[in-house]
Protein backbone atom coordinates (compact mmCIF):
# COMPACT_ATOMS: atom_id res chain seq x y z
CA UNK A 1 0.00 0.00 0.00
CA UNK A 2 2.10 2.81 -1.07
CA UNK A 3 -0.26 4.72 -3.06
CA UNK A 4 -2.44 7.45 -1.47
CA UNK A 5 -5.91 5.99 -2.96
CA UNK A 6 -6.69 2.78 -3.69
CA UNK A 7 -10.30 1.88 -5.43
CA UNK A 8 -11.18 -1.17 -5.26
CA UNK A 9 -12.87 -2.78 -8.28
CA UNK A 10 -13.56 -6.14 -7.65
CA UNK A 11 -17.03 -7.06 -9.34
CA UNK A 12 -18.51 -7.85 -6.35
CA UNK A 13 -17.77 -5.10 -4.28
CA UNK A 14 -18.96 -3.27 -7.66
CA UNK A 15 -22.16 -4.97 -7.31
CA UNK A 16 -22.44 -4.73 -3.90
CA UNK A 17 -22.20 -0.48 -3.85
CA UNK A 18 -24.59 -0.25 -7.04
CA UNK A 19 -27.61 -1.68 -4.97
CA UNK A 20 -26.95 0.23 -1.79
CA UNK A 21 -27.15 3.37 -4.11
CA UNK A 22 -30.13 2.21 -4.74
CA UNK A 23 -33.08 4.55 -3.11
CA UNK A 24 -35.73 1.25 -2.91
CA UNK A 25 -32.80 -0.35 -1.20
CA UNK A 26 -34.31 -1.40 2.10
CA UNK A 27 -32.74 -0.88 5.41
CA UNK A 28 -32.14 -4.35 6.66
CA UNK A 29 -30.54 -4.83 2.92
CA UNK A 30 -28.73 -1.67 3.46
CA UNK A 31 -27.09 -2.83 6.47
CA UNK A 32 -26.24 -6.37 5.75
CA UNK A 33 -25.12 -4.82 1.94
CA UNK A 34 -22.13 -2.35 3.69
CA UNK A 35 -21.89 -5.64 6.35
CA UNK A 36 -20.53 -7.69 3.27
CA UNK A 37 -18.94 -5.09 1.28
CA UNK A 38 -17.03 -3.66 4.27
CA UNK A 39 -15.29 -7.75 4.27
CA UNK A 40 -14.01 -7.49 0.83
CA UNK A 41 -12.44 -3.91 1.42
CA UNK A 42 -11.11 -4.78 4.21
CA UNK A 43 -9.16 -7.88 2.60
CA UNK A 44 -7.74 -4.50 1.06
CA UNK A 45 -6.97 -2.57 3.59
CA UNK A 46 -5.11 -4.70 5.48
CA UNK A 47 -2.82 -6.33 2.40
CA UNK A 48 0.71 -6.15 3.20
CA UNK A 49 0.43 -6.83 7.09
CA UNK A 50 3.96 -7.30 8.66
CA UNK A 51 4.04 -11.28 9.14
CA UNK A 52 5.95 -13.37 10.89
CA UNK A 53 6.61 -17.38 11.31
CA UNK A 54 5.75 -19.69 14.56
CA UNK A 55 5.80 -22.90 15.04
CA UNK A 56 3.05 -25.55 14.86
CA UNK A 57 2.08 -28.69 14.27
CA UNK A 58 -0.25 -30.01 11.77
CA UNK A 59 -1.65 -33.48 11.97
CA UNK A 60 1.27 -34.45 9.85
CA UNK A 61 4.46 -33.10 10.94
CA UNK A 62 5.86 -29.55 12.57
CA UNK A 63 5.99 -26.41 10.55
CA UNK A 64 7.04 -22.66 10.47
CA UNK A 65 3.72 -21.21 9.59
CA UNK A 66 2.99 -17.77 8.66
CA UNK A 67 1.19 -15.14 11.14
CA UNK A 68 0.93 -11.68 11.23
CA UNK A 69 3.40 -9.71 13.36
CA UNK A 70 3.43 -7.23 16.06
CA UNK A 71 0.07 -5.92 18.26
CA UNK A 72 -3.23 -6.52 17.63
CA UNK A 73 -4.85 -4.25 14.67
CA UNK A 74 -6.73 -1.19 16.03
CA UNK A 75 -10.03 -0.22 14.37
CA UNK A 76 -11.26 3.64 14.72
CA UNK A 77 -15.08 4.16 13.79
CA UNK A 78 -15.94 7.77 13.09
CA UNK A 79 -19.30 7.88 14.90
CA UNK A 80 -22.08 6.66 13.57
CA UNK A 81 -22.04 5.49 10.58
CA UNK A 82 -18.47 3.90 10.79
CA UNK A 83 -19.84 1.42 12.54
CA UNK A 84 -21.29 -0.65 9.69
CA UNK A 85 -18.08 -0.87 7.98
CA UNK A 86 -16.66 -1.29 11.30
CA UNK A 87 -18.76 -4.76 12.67
CA UNK A 88 -17.42 -6.29 8.90
CA UNK A 89 -13.96 -5.76 9.69
CA UNK A 90 -14.60 -7.33 12.89
CA UNK A 91 -15.77 -10.61 11.48
CA UNK A 92 -12.55 -10.86 9.72
CA UNK A 93 -10.53 -9.80 12.84
CA UNK A 94 -12.19 -10.04 15.57
CA UNK A 95 -9.14 -9.55 17.80
CA UNK A 96 -8.77 -6.14 16.77
CA UNK A 97 -8.49 -3.50 19.26
CA UNK A 98 -11.49 -0.73 18.94
CA UNK A 99 -11.89 2.91 19.02
CA UNK A 100 -14.24 5.62 18.49
CA UNK A 101 -14.01 8.80 17.81
CA UNK A 102 -17.62 10.99 17.52
CA UNK A 103 -17.89 13.52 15.41
CA UNK A 104 -20.49 15.59 13.72
CA UNK A 105 -21.26 17.86 10.95
CA UNK A 106 -21.75 21.24 11.28
CA UNK A 107 -24.94 22.05 8.69
CA UNK A 108 -24.09 25.56 8.32
CA UNK A 109 -19.68 25.63 8.03
CA UNK A 110 -19.30 21.30 7.15
CA UNK A 111 -16.93 21.74 10.03
CA UNK A 112 -16.50 18.51 12.07
CA UNK A 113 -17.52 19.16 16.15
CA UNK A 114 -16.09 16.82 18.84
CA UNK A 115 -18.09 14.83 21.21
CA UNK A 116 -16.58 11.91 21.87
CA UNK A 117 -12.85 10.67 21.97
CA UNK A 118 -12.07 6.79 22.96
CA UNK A 119 -9.22 4.92 22.01
CA UNK A 120 -7.08 1.82 23.08
CA UNK A 121 -3.60 1.97 24.19
CA UNK A 122 -0.10 1.33 22.54
CA UNK A 123 -1.45 3.07 19.51
CA UNK A 124 2.38 3.91 18.05
CA UNK A 125 2.66 0.28 18.20
CA UNK A 126 -0.27 -0.65 16.08
CA UNK A 127 -1.61 -0.12 12.32
CA UNK A 128 -4.31 1.99 13.35
CA UNK A 129 -7.63 1.60 10.80
CA UNK A 130 -9.52 4.93 10.30
CA UNK A 131 -13.61 4.06 9.07
CA UNK A 132 -16.06 6.22 7.92
CA UNK A 133 -18.46 5.04 4.97
CA UNK A 134 -18.15 8.52 3.69
CA UNK A 135 -15.55 10.78 2.60
CA UNK A 136 -17.43 13.80 1.51
CA UNK A 137 -15.45 17.43 2.52
CA UNK A 138 -13.22 15.31 4.30
CA UNK A 139 -13.36 17.57 7.50
CA UNK A 140 -14.30 14.97 9.41
CA UNK A 141 -11.93 12.39 8.81
CA UNK A 142 -8.99 15.11 8.43
CA UNK A 143 -9.86 15.83 12.51
CA UNK A 144 -10.32 12.95 13.51
CA UNK A 145 -6.69 11.94 11.93
CA UNK A 146 -5.27 14.48 13.66
CA UNK A 147 -6.78 13.35 17.06
CA UNK A 148 -5.13 9.51 16.74
CA UNK A 149 -2.13 11.29 15.72
CA UNK A 150 -1.98 13.24 18.83
CA UNK A 151 -2.63 10.60 20.64
CA UNK A 152 0.15 8.65 19.14
CA UNK A 153 -0.94 6.57 16.25
CA UNK A 154 1.71 6.54 13.58
CA UNK A 155 0.94 4.24 10.82
CA UNK A 156 -2.67 4.75 10.06
CA UNK A 157 -5.13 4.39 6.80
CA UNK A 158 -8.08 5.19 6.24
CA UNK A 159 -11.14 2.91 4.89
CA UNK A 160 -14.25 4.57 3.51
CA UNK A 161 -17.26 2.94 0.89
CA UNK A 162 -17.36 6.17 -0.81
CA UNK A 163 -15.53 9.55 -1.83
CA UNK A 164 -15.62 12.39 -3.82
CA UNK A 165 -12.72 14.13 -5.22
CA UNK A 166 -12.58 17.08 -2.53
CA UNK A 167 -12.12 14.76 0.11
CA UNK A 168 -9.62 12.54 -1.47
CA UNK A 169 -8.16 15.84 -2.13
CA UNK A 170 -8.41 17.65 1.39
CA UNK A 171 -6.98 14.21 2.80
CA UNK A 172 -4.22 14.08 0.70
CA UNK A 173 -3.16 17.96 1.55
CA UNK A 174 -3.56 17.40 5.52
CA UNK A 175 -2.38 13.46 5.80
CA UNK A 176 -0.41 12.42 2.72
CA UNK A 177 1.13 9.56 4.58
CA UNK A 178 -2.28 7.65 5.05
CA UNK A 179 -3.67 5.45 2.35
CA UNK A 180 -7.50 5.41 1.13
CA UNK A 181 -8.84 2.68 0.60
CA UNK A 182 -12.52 3.11 -1.16
CA UNK A 183 -15.32 1.77 -3.54
CA UNK A 184 -15.23 4.23 -5.56
CA UNK A 185 -14.41 8.17 -6.38
CA UNK A 186 -17.76 10.02 -7.23
CA UNK A 187 -18.27 13.19 -9.55
CA UNK A 188 -18.62 15.82 -7.29
CA UNK A 189 -20.36 16.88 -3.45
CA UNK A 190 -23.65 19.40 -3.83
CA UNK A 191 -24.07 22.75 -2.00
CA UNK A 192 -25.13 20.66 1.32
CA UNK A 193 -21.66 18.68 1.41
CA UNK A 194 -23.51 15.38 0.31
CA UNK A 195 -21.43 13.29 -2.01
CA UNK A 196 -22.98 12.95 -5.90
CA UNK A 197 -24.67 10.56 -7.37
CA UNK A 198 -23.55 9.29 -3.98
CA UNK A 199 -25.87 6.60 -2.14
CA UNK A 200 -27.89 9.35 0.38
CA UNK A 201 -26.59 9.69 4.05
CA UNK A 202 -25.19 6.18 5.21
CA UNK A 203 -25.85 6.49 8.66
CA UNK A 204 -29.74 7.29 7.95
CA UNK A 205 -29.85 4.55 5.63
CA UNK A 206 -28.16 2.00 7.86
CA UNK A 207 -30.05 2.78 10.99
CA UNK A 208 -33.77 3.96 9.23
CA UNK A 209 -33.15 7.56 10.93
CA UNK A 210 -34.00 10.98 9.04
Amino acid sequence: MTEHLTIVDHPLVQHKLSLMRDKETSTKSFRQLLREISHLLAYEVTRNLPMTTTRIETPLEPMAAPVIEGKKLALVSILRAGNGLLDGILDLVPAARVGFVGLYRDPETLQPVQYYFKVPPSLEDRLTIVVDPMLATGNSSVAAIDLLKQAGANNLRFMCLLAAPEGVARMREAHPDVPIVTAAVDSHLNDHGYIVPGLGDAGDRMYGTK
